[in-house]
């Protein structure tokens, strides 16, 4: 993710916001889950720096969705962001992954981006018959709103969500800075994905400390963490989440989707495992680790 990334983050504060207002409405009119669920994973799975470690040397790319569903149990899926998947492929993630796994598929650029939410009634058909191929392992498809789609273009964002198939959970990712600004439009955009039982992203990342608005409106969480290969940021960062999120299943919220964006893959198993750590010392919730496979040694076999 190299949106908001920044080359020095020394003068960068990382404190979490406080609460939007509206968060703890939306939390006490859902009910409390008697066990939340939690799915922490990664944006990619084809990560081939992994080879040898997370994935068996030498595993070839069609095996690696089956290694990476063994150590995480959901993934941020920008795959889908490029070109809108056929039956056959959705049919082939599915049978890779095990029951409980989550993917969380990310809108293609035509929709989001080339056509900007308008006159794409065609592919977003395509799109949403094609990942409820999955079942029970699609977790949340989400919107990602381009940069430069601003509260000018409520209206047709408006349209957009309203006609969005209800049987596919959606959450948005607001990237304009205009959107985070106080006024009318900001709040009826949120109120809107309330109302339709739509959830916000929340992207922590260091140079768009806006785009952390804390405005939930559903009692679903969306967390995309960008971080800095284990500065030690990272690790207050992770702190801070995991006392948040403890807050917020406190107050009602039910599932929590977290993924973690490094620059180099190879620091996002450990980070995560950070958070696993602090979640577990909060909320007594077991957590299955990414590990490190045993590797064959060439000629052990003779």
């Amino acid at each position: 993710m190299d949106f908001g990334r920044l080359p020095d983050i020394s003068n960068t504060r990382f404190e979490l916001p406080a609460d939007h207002p509206a968060t703890a409405q939306v939390l006490a009119r859902s009910e409390r889950p008697t066990k939340p669920s939690f799915y922490l994973g990664c944006p990619t799975w084809v990560n081939k720096n992994w080879l040898g470690s997370y994935y068996p040397a030498g595993a070839p790319d069609n095996q690696l969705l089956y290694w990476y569903g063994r150590q995480f149990n959901t993934l941020e899926m920008n795959t889908t962001h490029y070109r809108i998947p056929d039956l056959p492929t959705v049919h082939k993630w599915k049978q890779a992954v095990p029951d409980g796994f989550t993917f969380c598929p990310k809108l293609p650029q035509i929709i989001s981006h080339d056509q900007l939410l308008q006159n794409v009634g065609e592919p977003t058909q395509r799109f949403c018959e094609a990942i409820l191929e999955l079942g029970n392992k699609l977790g949340m498809a989400f919107l990602q709103l381009p940069p430069f789609f601003g509260p000018e273009d409520f209206d047709i964002l408006r349209r957009f969500l309203e006609q969005f198939p209800k049987e596919v959970p959606l959450a948005v990712e607001f990237r304009h800075p205009d959107w985070f600004k106080p006024g009318t439009t900001q709040e009826e955009a949120f109120a809107l994905l309330e109302e339709l039982g739509m959830t916000t992203v929340l992207t922590d990342v260091a140079g768009r400390r806006d785009v952390l608005h804390m405005h939930l409106t559903s009692p679903v969480a969306m967390v995309r963490f960008n971080g800095h290969g284990l500065h030690a940021t990272d690790t207050v960062r992770l702190q801070d989440w995991a006392h948040r999120l403890h807050q917020w299943l406190e107050q009602g919220l039910h599932t929590v989707y977290f993924f973690m964006h490094q620059q180099e893959i190879l620091d996002a198993p450990p980070a995560l495992e950070i958070l696993m750590d602090q979640l577990e010392q909060r909320t007594g919730i077991s957590f299955n680790r990414p590990k490190k496979l045993p590797q064959m040694i060439q000629g052990q076999l003779f």
